[in-house]
């Protein structure tokens, strides 16, 4: 029983710890973009991304040059989920200012959606 008790507590703390170094959900969706969009990869882009949003990228993809990064060092400094509508707000080593995705949940999977003038973040 000891034995149990002991295994169960390590397993919690390992989860709990790899917790905060995985990103999930509408974060890791923003993360794929946000790469995908930097390093030029357009099928990832595509496939991660509404049509509209998909559209938006493209007309200023060819504004950067392709960069590649071992560590895209993406941090989630906010996110909040409200209903099929997500928002993330992070940053990378690709841009010293931090972004802002609005992800949206469609066939139950989230996908970067492009901001209309009316949508307000919530942060």
């Amino acid at each position: 029983m000891k034995n149990i008790v002991v295994f169960l507590l390590v397993v919690l703390f390992l989860s709990c710890a790899d917790s905060k170094t995985k990103v999930s959900g509408p974060s890791a969706t923003a993360q794929v973009v946000i790469e995908s969009f930097y390093e030029k990869d357009e099928e990832t882009l595509k496939a991660n991304s509404t049509p509209q949003a998909y559209s938006n990228y493209m007309n200023t993809i060819n504004m950067f040059n392709a960069t590649p990064k071992e560590d895209s060092n993406f941090t989630v400094l906010q996110d909040t989920i409200m209903g099929d509508v997500a928002w993330v707000k992070y940053t990378t080593a690709y841009d010293k200012t931090p972004g802002l995705f609005k992800l949206v949940k469609q066939d139950g999977k989230w996908l970067a959606d492009a901001r209309g003038s009316k949508d307000k973040s919530p942060f």
